[in-house]
């Protein structure tokens, strides 16, 4: 499944980095995956944060069928 939550950036289980089905946010410009966990600065303006909490704020804005809207709950929530 790919998950488009912003132009920039997806979350998707068809990545190389992704395992066992969990999903990955990924930079659709340079490719690069991030787990839950992994820190970012998505934009310069959201400053550094867990991916996961990219990935939340992102959701709240982006369309998302309830389907996509269980697998971003699976990696924001994914660990804890």
């Amino acid at each position: 499944m790919r998950i488009t939550l912003t132009p920039s950036y997806q979350l998707t289980d068809q990545h190389p980095a992704s395992s066992y089905g969990q999903p990955v946010l990924v930079n659709r410009g340079s490719g690069e995956a991030f787990g839950p966990g992994d820190i970012l600065t998505p934009y310069p303006s959201w400053g550094m944060m867990p991916a996961r909490n990219v990935v939340r704020r992102m959701a709240k804005t982006a369309k998302l069928t309830d389907e996509e809207r269980v697998s971003v709950a699976g990696f924001v929530n994914f660990g804890k």
